[in-house]
């Protein structure tokens, strides 16, 4: 059985088990931002829906459904009450999962209708703030010492790369790498390199304890002190959902179970 099979059975279990619907369905890591090797974990993301009952009920209700990972494969889900909420708030990941190229299950339209709504939601400072932490984390632990786990680096080259997005063209960045990449003006060196880690990664080559890459470590040390600075200096959005997502929480509720 192909990958895909395996995780469309997966998740046809999942929806046995906890009596859900599986609304969409997405590759959210490595594979999906377009960096994986032979060997990379499937991290499949999902949405689901319950029945009317479970949501006019008083009782406090775990929203998340979370898997054993097994033989490369992790998966979990979020409840469609969970995703709004977090839609609301400009969620990267989940607005991520919407932009994902490689998508298992797509039922209905509610994940079409939420993208069209993404520009009213999407709230660029936040974002940013979001892609600069995963960057600082990143860094901190993977890349400070003259040995590192050199494909680590693609964990913080992608989020400053969106940070880079997000400043000049303040809209959602892509999900996958190479299209971050291409989309900046880099130094031609600095690119190059890049693109020989990348090429290295997706071959699946051994790539775990090098000598740092000085160029891309300049590179990223600049812009980590560069978007600190500039998030200090940039004020947030607030939002006002309108009742639109209370009105497509209880449409797609009442008409979908």
């Amino acid at each position: 059985m192909s990958a895909k099979g395996i995780i469309l059975k997966n998740l046809k279990e999942i929806e046995e088990k906890e009596k859900i619907k599986i609304l969409y369905s997405v590759e959210s890591g490595s594979r999906g931002w377009g960096f994986a090797s032979k060997d990379s974990d499937y991290d499949v993301r999902f949405i689901y829906i319950r029945s009317l009952d479970w949501y006019l009920s008083i009782a406090e209700r775990r929203d998340v459904i979370e898997c054993p990972r097994s033989n490369q494969l992790d998966m979990s889900g979020w409840d469609i009450k969970k995703v709004l909420q977090l839609f609301k708030k400009s969620n990267p990941p989940l607005y991520e999962w919407l932009s994902s190229p490689i998508v298992y299950i797509e039922r209905g339209s509610f994940a079409q209708r939420l993208r069209l709504l993404m520009p009213s939601f999407y709230a660029p400072i936040s974002c940013l703030h979001h892609y600069l932490h995963m960057a600082k984390g990143n860094y901190k632990e993977y890349l400070r010492g003259e040995k590192v786990r050199v494909k680590k680096y693609f964990y913080v080259l992608r989020p400053i790369l969106a940070c880079m997005w997000i400043a000049t063209r303040k809209t959602m960045p892509p999900m996958e790498f190479s299209e971050l990449l291409h989309a900046q003006k880099l130094d031609k060196k600095l690119a190059d390199e890049i693109e020989r880690l990348l090429k290295r990664k997706r071959a699946g080559d051994e790539m775990d304890i090098e000598q740092r890459i000085g160029l891309i470590n300049d590179f990223l040390e600049a812009k980590l002190v560069y978007f600190e600075k500039h998030v200090e200096t940039t004020r947030g959005e607030k939002k006002d959902s309108k009742d639109i997502l209370d009105n497509l929480f209880r449409d797609v509720v009442i008409n979908t179970i």
